[in-house]
């Protein structure tokens, strides 16, 4: 039983939708992760470069994972939900059903996924206008966005698709008006991926000017035209039909969401580092730079006033932290890029033997042979005559150029696993490298950046981190809490949920310890950087460097 004074628990709920799988954790008013659980969804790719997936099984899997969070918990203690997930567009009809994003017709997968990139010639095409709305863009519209996906829609499949549609919803808010039936979006996905203005709002001009200007027609209606700040309450909370379907009780509030990156940026740019002797404290949180590392890299910096940035996203007003500028660096298919040089190489077979036989990862296991050949020099070493150029599918930032291919130089006759291990070596370097230059863009367009704040499944890694520690310079801090993502996500539907003012409220409460409630009190990991001496001379920069 509680005590005179002691008021009961209250719980929030984050589900966090990824590339591969869906995530749900159950957090407490502490911030602390109580019940974690995950579901694999199904991926189609008909065609090079076309990525598909279905709504209606993403949110199968929303539901399996967040029962299975809640359970053993008093339904009265749970006060909110909040949504995360990747940036990919949802297309349904008039009557809110899927309808097909593919030239098979299939209407089940009606998603085209955030790392798609069947638009190229659209996207030229967007770029060649060289409108206004493109200087929040670092001065170049990805594919990866929603315009030229909406413009390829309509000059490929104009009949089955473009006709019919009713809707077209990023992810995460696709996610929030099936919990709610409220088709308000999120000021996260609008401003970042589909060219709207926190201040100013559509800009009629940009659609019509690319060929998009039935989207204007009744007020935006199809694209948004109820914007709301992540973290706000939608509606009348989740729907009874939703509730069954969750496993939650009808009525608990429903935040306005986020992209997952922004959830991870959000989860953990704000940490607590008081009493950890951590070179970063006391520094203000706009010397952070929160790199969200998983199937793709984003790194996301903000500022108290706007920064433009060749190459990198934003700046873009309020989309994370309110209040804040966000700038979001990025790139594409990191943790895809090494799942596929692991699993290409002729030495996998033997890797994947080896690693079961130890019950580890082959990561684990990769990184245990690594130690294992590097003998008396530093590990960094081994790559002296291996270089990757990791631009696999194209560069994000800060090149902005999605022509770019991927280069490996230095290679052998052999294939054994000693190689195996040293091509993951040189690619890990690489990405770290990607990073590297994205910090030296920002800094040179007027940020100031001292510390890395790690969070996503790559953070995991201890190679991983070590590597972005050394070749950045920079100090890298991890959460204690690893899951910053959802904790992120379950900071929205507290807010949501009335039992804390605002994400400013908790935000600032971390960064600057003013007097109020808290959501994030988690205590942090330290990873040093060390020196490593190394040479890279055709590093996009082309200039040799030495430390």
């Amino acid at each position: 039983m509680l005590g005179d004074n002691q008021e009961p628990q209250h719980y929030y709920v984050g589900v966090d939708v990824g590339t591969g799988s869906v995530r749900a954790a159950l957090v407490d008013q502490g911030g602390v992760l109580l019940a974690f659980a995950d579901q694999p969804i199904k991926r189609w790719e008909p065609q090079f470069n076309h990525h598909e997936q279905s709504s209606e099984d993403i949110w199968a899997a929303c539901c399996v994972v967040t029962k299975k969070v809640v359970q053993g918990i008093d339904s009265n203690q749970i006060r909110g939900i909040g949504f995360d997930a990747t940036c990919s567009l949802v297309v349904l009809d008039k009557q809110f059903h899927p309808l097909p994003v593919n030239h098979e017709g299939d209407s089940h997968r009606n998603i085209i996924m955030w790392l798609d990139h069947r638009a190229v010639s659209q996207v030229q095409r967007i770029n060649e206008t060289k409108h206004k709305v493109l200087q929040y863009v670092g001065g170049v519209m990805s594919v990866e966005m929603q315009a030229p996906k909406l413009l390829w829609l309509k000059e490929k499949l104009r009949e089955t698709c473009w006709n019919k549609a009713g809707h077209f919803f990023d992810l995460p808010d696709f996610l929030s008006w099936k919990a709610t039936g409220v088709t308000a979006r999120s000021l996260c996905s609008l401003v970042c991926k589909w060219t709207y203005s926190a201040e100013d709002g559509w800009d009629d001009s940009f659609w019509k000017m690319i060929g998009l200007e039935d989207l204007v027609a009744d007020n935006y209606s199809k694209i948004g035209n109820q914007v709301l700040p992540p973290g706000a309450s939608l509606g009348n909370g989740l729907t009874p039909e939703a509730a069954k379907d969750l496993g939650l009780p009808a009525g608990i509030a429903v935040a306005a969401s986020l992209i997952d990156a922004h959830a991870g940026g959000l989860g953990v740019i704000g940490a607590d580092v008081r009493g950890h002797s951590l070179a970063c404290e006391g520094q203000p949180v706009t010397s952070r730079l929160a790199v969200i590392c998983g199937t793709s890299s984003c790194h996301m910096g903000i500022s108290q006033g706007p920064i433009f940035v060749p190459g990198v996203w934003g700046p873009y007003f309020s989309a994370m932290i309110p209040g804040f500028w966000l700038n979001e660096g990025g790139q594409s298919v990191t943790g895809g890029l090494l799942d596929h040089m692991v699993q290409g190489h002729a030495a996998f077979p033997e890797l994947q033997a080896r690693a079961t036989a130890r019950c580890q990862s082959v990561y684990a296991y990769l990184n245990s042979h690594l130690d294992l050949i590097k003998k008396a020099q530093p590990v960094g070493f081994l790559t002296v005559d291996l270089h990757v150029w990791p631009d696999f599918h194209g560069n994000r930032s800060p090149l902005a150029d999605l022509t770019l291919k991927g280069m490996v130089t230095g290679l052998k006759l052999s294939q054994d696993l000693d190689d195996l291990a040293i091509l993951y070596l040189a690619t890990v370097q690489a990405i770290a490298f990607g990073t590297r230059l994205i910090v030296e863009a920002m800094e040179a367009a007027g940020h100031s950046i001292s510390t890395l704040f790690l969070c996503g499944g790559l953070s995991k890694n201890p190679l991983f981190v070590q590597m972005h520690a050394d070749i950045t310079g920079m100090p890298v801090v991890l959460s204690r809490e690893v899951e910053s993502v959802l904790v992120g996500a379950a900071i929205l539907g507290a807010c949501a949920s009335g039992d804390f003012t605002s994400v400013q409220t908790s935000f600032l409460q971390q960064t600057c310890g003013i007097d109020g409630p808290t959501l994030i009190n988690r205590k942090l990991r330290y990873q040093d950087s060390m020196k490593l001496l190394t040479w890279v001379s055709w590093v996009a920069s082309r200039r040799q460097w030495q430390e």
